[in-house]
């Protein structure tokens, strides 16, 4: 079950990736119904995920709070 929420909030940040707020938004929701673990995997995604977003960059903030 759990990993199909992972899935699930990859989808939703990749569809909302066009605005910065909302993308902060949906990432701290996620931050909380997630495991420790697949916490450390969505960290890896989002840094390969916002190369070339740079306006998505400090999101990942978000993670270490």
């Amino acid at each position: 079950m759990s990993r199909l929420i992972y899935d699930y909030t990859k989808s939703v940040l990749e569809r909302v990736s066009f605005d910065s707020k909302l993308f902060r938004k949906e990432l701290e929701k996620a931050i909380k119904v997630l495991l420790p673990y697949e916490i450390e995997q969505l960290t890896e995604w989002l840094l390969n995920f916002t190369k070339e977003k740079p306006e998505l960059r400090q999101c990942l903030l978000s993670i270490n709070k």
